[in-house]
């Protein structure tokens, strides 16, 4: 029986009729593992439904036999002591490339040969701080021992690097893992990459510690009358497109923004433009899947904090319309991460797989 109109003309809806979801209490005594608060957090609402959606897409990412998933990294991830999330993603299969700053890969190099990061005393004032040698990271120490650590294992690497090969980001981090192989009992980002094949690229090389130690070594080879190296971004560049070119579909896993999502992203428009302005024969080549976390706000009208919809109007991504699946967590990564991956690994059984040490 249809409802009438009441006085003020409107027509109350029913919303299961109209097919509406309900949400419903975050049940504790219910929620006993990771993947279960997630998704019991996922059937509430604001930032909580949007960690249970996220967990959903990435999951429909990693089942997807066809998906090449990219990571994208920016901001001190591996000095907040997430690195052994980003080696579960690459042990698991989840992850196939990754594109990072190179800060995040250098001071996860320090983690990887055994070394540590300490937390910041506010007792301590900046200056004092400097006099000592202690980088702070918000509220983390980068002692600057460690980093000079990290530059005798590059110099060691590119001491031995023939210069008739031309040096590229991934290619110098493929070596750094191949040495962690040997020289390194403990787990880290580019040794579980070296292990897995997954190609590791930083675009704004000289923006790093690991750059600013590509700088040095020229001098060492100057002083020693050896030939310098020639480091060109470009293989990078045609390495990532090729590899991302010869994918079925793609998926892109953002923590942050910056440089890496933006290089990541642009790939498709790179492809498009390769078609239309008669370069080769392709078809358009979006991203299928899309998810990001990031506090970042829309508003401000950075690449880090614009939406997977803008990326459509770019040929970054496929519309939803067309298939496109996305998800968007505004949160600290180091609160969002472990949840949303933490209940994916557990879905596919991955805990169960991975040998445990005694």
């Amino acid at each position: 029986m249809a409802k009438k109109k009441g006085a003020t003309g409107r027509i109350l809806h029913d919303p299961v009729a109209d097919h509406l979801q309900p949400v419903y209490p975050l049940d504790l005594s219910k929620a006993r593992t990771v993947d279960a608060l997630v998704r019991a957090m996922g059937q509430t609402a604001f930032t909580g439904r949007q960690v249970g959606d996220a967990a959903d897409v990435l999951e429909a990412m990693a089942r997807d036999k066809d998906c090449f998933v990219v990571m994208t990294l920016s901001g001190a991830l591996t000095v907040a002591k997430m690195g052994l999330i980003f080696c579960d993603l690459i042990e698991s299969g989840i992850v196939r490339a990754i594109v990072s700053t190179g800060a995040l890969m250098a001071h996860g190099l320090v983690e990887a040969t055994g070394l540590s990061h300490f937390r910041y005393d506010a007792k301590m004032d900046d200056r004092t701080l400097f006099e000592a040698g202690y980088n702070r990271v918000y509220d983390t120490l980068e002692p600057e021992t460690n980093l000079d650590a990290v530059e005798e294992v590059v110099q060691g690497i590119l001491g031995a690097w023939d210069a008739e090969e031309t040096v590229c980001s991934w290619k110098l981090n493929r070596r750094i893992g191949e040495y962690l192989l040997t020289h390194s009992k403990g787990r880290g980002i580019l040794k579980s990459a070296a292990v897995h094949n997954v190609p590791v690229f930083v675009p704004a090389f000289t923006d790093s510690e690991i750059g600013i130690d590509f700088a040095l070594h020229q001098r060492i080879r100057r002083a020693a009358n050896r030939p310098t190296l020639r480091f060109d971004p470009f293989l990078d560049f045609e390495h990532y497109a090729s590899t991302m070119l010869a994918t079925k579909r793609m998926g892109i896993f953002t923590l942050g923004g910056g440089v890496p999502r933006n290089w990541a992203q642009q790939f498709g428009v790179y492809a498009e433009i390769l078609a239309r302005r008669g370069y080769e024969k392709l078809p358009l080549k979006r991203y299928n899947y899309g998810l990001r976390i990031c506090p970042e706000p829309v508003h401000w009208g950075g690449l880090s904090g614009s939406t997977y919809t803008e990326a459509v109007s770019w040929g970054k991504f496929v519309p939803p319309e067309e298939g496109g699946r996305f998800a968007e967590v505004f949160d600290d990564a180091t609160v969002a991460l472990p949840l949303i991956v933490g209940a994916v690994l557990d879905r596919l059984g991955y805990f169960d797989r991975k040998p445990t040490k005694k």
